[in-house]
């Protein structure tokens, strides 16, 4: 147990080190693509900061099996060149018994990754997002999805306006159904338009047999509503927001991930991109325990064998190879060609395999 302990704390010292030294090159990094993006918007540089502080959550989340399978194998190579793994080993203590410590921490740093941190990158990156779009155009724009359908509000210094769509076209450019309100910058209500469709056509919506009601005081909207067979109105939103707006996973919490799901589904739009994240995001736990079996399997031999630097580099492109792969096999889920479980938990459940194959075979030959 005493050994478990001191195992443990090595690790978790490991960890807390190289997580420090990549948060601080990130923060250099994102602080000046900050800069680079806001450049000429008039934005203070403590604007910026708060930008990329907020940003930090989502980097961690990022490269937590990276941090993992580095961790493990600092601590590792430090315990063969001390020789205290050798010391161990002649206690009887087997090589796997020796990963149970290691192991635990992992387990934990995954379920406080999803049941904590998830949430924090959840309201972290929303944040960010409705920062930058004040900062870019003066003012967020705002995705909702309800059993009503989409709710879409756009804005700049000229108003904001408020869409309405009771469903989609699958290229995610034309709307159905749409009700838009403007309101002007004091927040008086301008006009009404109902309209069959909208289609995004570079930064303007291209209205089909609208109607338009004015909302002028003193005004009589229907005696002075006018029908346009056709109909352009400017706005801010790009196709690529709105995709990234209905596909955000990242800016929804695990806990509100179902909720959601059952959501998109009664407004009609697909849910696998949601449901193969959700379930990725379960099994973070088990493939942040593969990375730490996987830097194991490598680096648990003494150094009077040499090549340590040759194992170092293997177990790090193998734990590269093994991310690409779960990736590949979410894109695959996502796509709806596998289940969505399998996608999420079967590339860290065959890691584990694997790296227990190559533990067995080192320890017993």
């Amino acid at each position: 147990m005493i050994l478990d302990r001191y195992f443990a704390r090595r690790f978790v010292q490991g960890f807390v080190v190289i997580g420090m030294v990549f948060v601080t090159l990130i923060l250099l990094i994102d602080l000046i693509e900050q800069l680079r993006r806001f450049e000429g918007d008039g934005v203070g540089f403590g604007q910026i900061l708060t930008l990329t502080l907020l940003s930090v959550p989502a980097a961690i989340s990022e490269i937590l099996p990276l941090l993992m399978i580095l961790s493990t194998i600092v601590l590792f190579v430090g315990l063969a060149r001390s020789s205290e793994l050798v010391v161990t080993r002649a206690t009887g203590r087997s090589g796997l018994r020796v990963l149970v410590a290691p192991v635990l921490v992992a387990a934990c740093i995954g379920g406080l990754a999803v049941s904590t941190l998830n949430p924090m990158v959840a309201a972290t990156s929303e944040r960010v997002r409705i920062l930058g779009d004040t900062y870019r155009n003066g003012g967020p724009s705002v995705l909702s999805l309800s059993g009503e359908g989409l709710w879409l509000r756009q804005g700049d210094d000229r108003g904001q306006s408020v869409i309405h769509a009771t469903g989609f076209e699958e290229d995610s450019r034309t709307l159905l159904g749409v009700t838009i309100l403007s309101y002007a910058p004091d927040g008086g209500p301008l006009r009404q338009i109902d309209a069959e469709t909208a289609q995004l056509v570079g930064e303007e919506w291209i209205l089909r047999n609208a109607k338009v009601w004015p909302l002028t005081p003193g005004l009589n909207p229907e005696s002075n509503a006018v029908l346009h067979e056709t109909l352009e109105i400017g706005t801010t939103l790009t196709e690529e927001r709105i995709r990234d707006s209905i596909g955000r996973r990242q800016s929804i919490s695990i806990y509100d991930l179902p909720e959601m799901i059952r959501q998109l589904r009664d407004a009609g739009f697909s849910t696998k991109r949601h449901e193969v994240w959700f379930q990725v995001e379960l099994a973070r736990p088990l493939f942040l325990i593969s990375m730490v079996l996987i830097g194991a399997a490598f680096t648990m031999r003494h150094t009077r064998f040499g090549g340590t630097g040759v194992a170092v580099l293997a177990s790090v492109l193998l734990g590269f190879t093994l991310y690409f792969i779960r990736n590949f096999a979410q894109v695959l889920g996502e796509n709806g060609q596998i289940p969505a479980a399998l996608a999420a938990w079967a590339p860290p459940a065959a890691a584990i395999m694997l790296a227990l194959g190559l533990l067995l075979h080192a320890e017993d030959g």
